[in-house]
């Protein structure tokens, strides 16, 4: 902690803090990578899933054949992304797209549908009739895992540096017990979200998913 200064923000705020170089390092959606100069994931840990991730979802009244509008999440640039992908090619739905303002919750009603990320997502799940998993979906069509997000800089930061946040980033993750202790009741099962809902390994595989979601976004 004496060798960062930590700056907390919803995604897309980091990734455009990220793109502006007022930072070094975010913990930035996936889909900012092709916009950076350079580009540098420096830990072997991201937000992933290699089941459902509860917190990305599309939400709805009707099933997702009735659906004419998607309202977009202003959050987080990977998960409206994703959701383009599987629209186009997994669900294979021509749909009107929206971008949402800050209080577009209420919107999601009648053929009007919804991306929500994050904790209003698990808000939402208890709300809306219909709720389609993205990473669900990712992982049905490609039979890979999704990488929502990781650690990316900007530039070359040290190796010195570089190890002693992957090291950091290793250790939060034997702490989640702790974790969701402080968190204190939620509307959510902390525990399950953190160790099941969420996989923190970069792993190989996660890789190849993440290369792969890449190339799609290239080609929207």
């Amino acid at each position: 902690m004496d060798r960062i200064d930590l700056i907390e923000e919803y995604p897309s705020k980091i990734a455009a803090m990220l793109l502006n170089d007022e930072i070094d390092i975010g913990l930035v959606p996936v889909a900012v990578i092709p916009k950076l100069k350079e580009s540098h994931i420096i830990t072997d840990y991201c937000i992933g899933a290699e089941n459902e991730v509860a917190s990305v979802a599309l939400f709805s009244d009707v099933p997702i054949e009735q659906i004419e509008t998607v309202l977009l999440d202003y959050q987080s640039r990977t998960s409206v992304n994703l959701a383009k992908v599987l629209l186009k090619e997994y669900w294979k739905k021509d749909v009107k797209l929206q971008d949402a303002k800050e209080d577009f919750r209420s919107e999601i009603k009648g053929n009007v549908a919804g991306i929500v990320i994050g904790d209003r997502a698990l808000e939402q799940s208890k709300m809306s009739p219909y709720m389609y998993d993205l990473a669900t979906a990712w992982i049905e069509f490609t039979k890979l895992p999704f990488v929502f997000a990781a650690w990316v800089a900007n530039k070359p930061l040290g190796e010195d540096f570089e190890d002693a946040f992957n090291r950091a980033n290793a250790d939060g993750v034997k702490h989640i017990d702790e974790v969701v202790m402080e968190q204190g009741p939620q509307h959510f099962d902390l525990k399950k979200y953190y160790t099941y809902n969420i996989s923190y390994e970069l792993t190989d595989n996660k890789r190849k998913g993440l290369s792969l979601f890449l190339d799609k976004l290239s080609k929207l």
